[in-house]
């Protein structure tokens, strides 16, 4: 039965507690019963930031807590000003207002009483008559009280729709006016420097009467749809049409009212159309200039890249196989040189082909010239297999540029074009994971007459954001590109090498062999493979290969659902590998149960999770990071992750960024390297029986595969190489800026 709310006001006695990252607060009020007698009540619940002697009227109910006893737990509060002279002097006494503290409050409410807080506001200039207090003070004692009062009255109004931290932005983006702005048009919330929801602004702009049809609501749908796209389906662009149907969809307006408001906001530029083949596409102003300003920069590193004779550098490639004992085949030579020849070049093929001898050949050759080369690569996993199979220091992308936290979505990179890289030479691994945004920051820190050589594999997925930057560069025809496709004899042993590239070529592989490297454990019962893959990890494995395996197995999956998706898995080998107990605590959050001890990843990139490590601190947990919980802190509000060497403080108002990773998708290992990797191979969604999928998760692991399932389908998957289709600019642009150039 729900329990009945009730509403109970009262003053702020003590804050208890207070995250500044959720608003969760505990704090005790002091609330007047019907006998006069004030009683102290801790109370819980999420609140701006408040100070002593605040008015607050809350809505809630009584609970209790195994801990701390009963508590009122509210779901809804307003608050004021304190009128009472006591109640102001405690309220300016606990530094709520910069610059006044005990002494100087008793000050103030000595001269002006209850009129205290009208004469901070509107006559800062009385205050420069008390002793201590000078005019320079006074405005700004007055300044930091307005602030404080306007951002009170943002946060009020917008409390049933947005969060504190969202009302702050609010309030930072559009100053004390913003109440007036958001009643005349609350679709500016929006817009890129505040960026709250559409599906929240939507609602508030509801139930504040604006119409429906109201232009500005259908042009800020358009984006969102866009923008959603991009983020979800990593499309720059959408065709016309497929814009204006969404969008209509989306927002339940008729399709005629969506196309006269995007060809207004294509008139007065709010979106941009590229048109390409008799076709328009939409795109945002955002997107747009990041795909133009790489396509421009890829012009320039054509072009200036200071190029070596073609006897200067068969020389040097002789001369580095003398030094290392080798003989280059004709392809890595190839790729060698073109990594010379010209300021972009990109090097592909998959695994056992060779593509680590020939960075390592680049790596020798640019160092005998005096050229600095820095190696990087989009995720923290894939920049220590680089530096392992190299023997030098690889970065994250991130790291290299420099990322530094903002309050806005997008990071802010201190390397750029004002502040370029010191390295004239730039290799990137796992390129097919860089998105557009990555790519363009990127492009901007290189500095004129350098060289990018990114590599990659061209079969694996595209990356999780949006764009295609791989697979459109090689498309366009106009960067070299070098794809390594001989089998080296050290790798022709491994039956992953060769199933993989049985499976690229469109071959079924090999599922009949009893040793080595690759297994496969046939279930034409859908319904047994979860138990098979627990058994495997819990039984089987550990008794042939000892207990220590399990601790390097992940099982990767197409699917989040299915008999052998994440959902069902992760529940399945949660329980055998991190069983509840009485001590381990947990804490339900957008309906997964999280618990100490449980293996997790972040499933978006989130550039303001802070984290420590050996006594220094950073910031950013990104796409694909795997962790386990440490401890779970429910007073707090918040939990500590371990991700490899660094510990994470989350708090709880973002744990719907996390997934249980006892089991993940193929897409979210892209990147990533296994010593074991397990793959459940079942009937799912077709979108996901692809050749490209089954291609990405083999290649995940670095000493064994096993798949679990039906022939059958291995058959499917094999034969569908149908790619992921995404709208994407970036090829033509490519191509056109080459034919202007040349």
């Amino acid at each position: 039965m729900q329990t009945k709310e009730i509403e109970i006001s009262g003053v702020i006695e003590s804050i208890v507690f207070h995250s500044d990252q959720t608003d969760y607060t505990v704090l005790e009020l002091s609330v007047t019963g019907s006998e006069g007698e004030a009683e102290l009540i801790t109370a819980v619940g999420t609140l701006p930031p408040s100070g002593e002697g605040e008015c607050l009227v809350l809505r809630g109910s009584y609970t209790r807590h195994p801990e701390y006893g009963r508590q009122f737990s509210f779901t809804s509060y307003e608050k004021s000003l304190p009128k009472a002279v006591d109640d102001i002097l405690k309220y300016l006494s606990s530094r709520t207002v910069e610059g006044v503290g005990p002494v100087t409050a008793l000050k103030l409410v000595n001269r002006f009483g209850p009129d205290t807080f009208e004469v901070m506001e509107n006559h800062p200039e009385w205050l420069a008559d008390i002793p201590g207090i000078t005019m320079k003070k006074a405005a700004k004692i007055s300044a930091s009280f307005r602030e404080q009062t306007d951002l009170r009255r943002v946060v009020m109004f917008c409390r049933d729709y947005l969060g504190t931290g969202e009302s702050a932005r609010v309030y930072k983006s559009f100053g004390a006016g913003a109440v007036g702005m958001i009643e005349k048009n609350p679709y500016i919330l929006c817009d890129e420097g505040c960026g709250i929801p559409f599906c929240k602004v939507d609602a508030m702009a509801a139930s504040l009467g604006y119409p429906a049809e109201g232009e500005a609501r259908i042009i800020t749908a358009l984006s969102h749809v866009l923008r959603y796209n991009a983020d979800t389906n990593g499309h720059t662009c959408l065709p016309r049409e497929k814009l204006i149907a969404a969008t209509a969809a989306e927002i339940s307006v008729s399709e005629a009212v969506v196309v006269g408001a995007l060809d207004q906001a294509i008139a007065s530029r709010k979106l941009y159309v590229f048109h390409d083949e008799g076709t328009a596409y939409i795109m945002l102003n955002r997107v747009a200039a990041a795909e133009s300003y790489a396509a421009r920069r890829i012009g320039r590193l054509l072009r200036e890249a200071p190029c070596f004779s073609g006897a200067d550098i068969s020389a040097l490639i002789a001369k580095v196989e003398a030094q290392m004992g080798v003989e280059y085949e004709t392809l890595q030579r190839k790729a060698i040189f073109s990594a010379l020849d010209g300021g972009m070049m990109i090097l592909t093929g998959g695994p056992g082909t060779g593509k680590t001898t020939v960075v390592k050949a680049m790596l020798s050759i640019f160092e005998s010239l005096g050229q600095k080369t820095v190696l990087a690569a989009p995720t923290g996993r894939a920049a220590k297999r680089m530096s392992s199979a190299t023997g030098a220091e690889a970065k994250t992308v991130h790291r290299m540029l420099e990322m530094e936290r903002t309050e806005g979505k997008e990071p802010r990179f201190n390397r750029n074009e004002h502040a370029t890289l010191d390295e004239t030479v730039v290799i990137v691994d796992e390129a097919s994971m860089i998105d557009l945004y990555l790519f363009e920051a990127l492009l901007r820190a290189m500095r004129r007459g350098s060289r990018l050589i990114l590599i990659g594999d061209a079969n694996q997925l595209p990356s999780v954001g949006a764009g295609n930057v791989l697979a459109d560069l090689i498309r366009s025809e106009e960067i070299p590109t070098v794809c390594l496709t001989e089998i080296f004899r050290q790798s022709e042993k491994s039956l992953i090498v060769t199933n993989a590239h049985k499976i690229n070529e469109g071959q079924m592989p090999i599922l009949s062999a009893t040793s080595g490297d690759f297994f496969f454990v046939r279930r034409e019962d859908e319904s047994s493979i979860a138990t098979t893959v627990s058994e495997l990890i819990f039984r089987r494995l550990p008794k042939t290969y000892g207990a220590s395996i399990r601790d390097r197995i992940q099982v990767i999956t197409p699917s989040r659902k299915g008999s052998g998706g994440v959902e069902i898995l992760n529940k399945t080998l949660r329980e055998s590998m991190n069983p509840k107990t009485s001590v381990k605590k947990e804490r339900l959050h957008h309906g997964v149960l999280f618990r100490e001890g449980d293996r997790v990843m972040q499933t978006v990139n989130n550039y303001e999770i802070e984290w420590e490590k050996n006594g220094l601190t950073g910031m950013g947990i990104f796409n694909g990071d795997i962790g386990v919980i440490e401890q779970i802190l429910p007073h707090e509000e918040r939990m500590l992750i371990r991700f490899d060497d660094r510990l994470a403080d989350y708090p709880f108002e973002i744990l719907e960024q996390l997934d249980l990773a006892y089991a993940i998708t193929v897409h979210k290992s892209q990147g990533s390297e296994y010593p074991v990797v397990i793959i459940p191979v079942f009937p799912c969604a077709p979108m996901l029986m692809t050749r490209n999928l089954l291609y990405t998760a083999i290649t995940r692991a670095r000493s064994m595969v096993i798949l679990v399932g039906c022939v059958s389908v291995v058959e499917q998957m094999v034969r569908n190489d149908r790619r992921v289709l995404r709208y994407t600019t970036l090829c033509e642009r490519v191509r056109s800026e080459s034919n202007e150039t040349f």
